[in-house]
């Protein structure tokens, strides 16, 4: 269906280019120059041939674009996160701050430990092999795990999976949850990639993963970056931890 476009400004008289438009639902389409420059273009992040890029003067935006601040929730679905891990550069850091995970108790290992038995790990399986291949590459993976005194079920199974993640690659530190507390570490789950975006894992009361949240803007990305800052500094090797 056509979209209806209102439009909003522009700084080219009456008509022409750069001009603004509003489009239902708050969203907003510009018109401008079109960039064509393949140096340009190659410089534009997961820019695809269905897209398009076009240069429009800062006053457009400043002149005629919102000017109230409003926070709306960019979702990705799961396959969108996945694919985020294949598409990494240089470093993807997690904090892991929650009691359980519940998807962690479906699980057969999660049920060889429950009953006390050695927990097999498939070091070949598609996660092991894609961590262990980006590692190679010089991907840094890492994450620190909140530790309860003493630690619940949950963690310590997390304990034991972390050798699975270090032969893989990732480095796993602890943090028990005081020190965590003392440094007002927010009681979240989130991952960083590149130091340029956050994936923010929203659980329910009964520790499912409900969804993520993309957070792009670069003042909220810093706020969780000095949070990785603290709690990696702060954090010991898991094999330190005290159960």
């Amino acid at each position: 269906m056509t979209r209806h476009l209102c439009k909003v400004g522009t700084n080219s008289g009456n008509d022409g280019c750069p001009t603004l438009y509003e489009v239902e639902g708050g969203r907003y389409v510009v018109q401008g120059d079109r960039v064509t420059d393949p140096g340009e273009l190659a410089q534009l992040v997961n820019f695809t041939e269905e897209e398009g890029a076009v240069v429009v003067p800062r006053e457009l935006l400043a002149n005629f674009g919102p000017k109230e601040p409003i926070r709306v929730p960019q979702m990705i679905g799961f396959e969108g996160f996945g694919a985020m891990f294949a598409k990494v550069k240089h470093s993807a850091w997690r904090l892991e701050s929650r009691l359980r995970y519940a998807s962690d108790e479906d699980t057969d290992t999660y049920r060889q430990f429950a009953a006390g038995e050695p927990v097999t790990w498939d070091l070949n399986d598609p996660w092991c092999t894609n961590r262990r291949e980006r590692t190679a590459q010089g991907v840094r993976f890492e994450r620190v795990r909140i530790l309860d005194e003493p630690p619940t079920p949950g963690q310590l199974y997390l304990l034991d999976n972390a050798r699975r993640n270090t032969a893989v690659g990732e480095d796993i530190r602890i943090l028990p949850r005081s020190r965590a507390e003392a440094l007002r570490l927010p009681v979240e789950d989130f991952w960083i990639f590149d130091s340029r975006v956050v994936a923010l894992l929203l659980h329910d009361g009964e520790d499912t993963l409900l969804g993520v949240e993309l957070i792009t803007n670069p003042v909220e990305v810093l706020r969780y970056a000095q949070v990785r800052e603290a709690a990696w500094h702060h954090a010991v090797p898991h094999d330190q931890a005290q159960r």
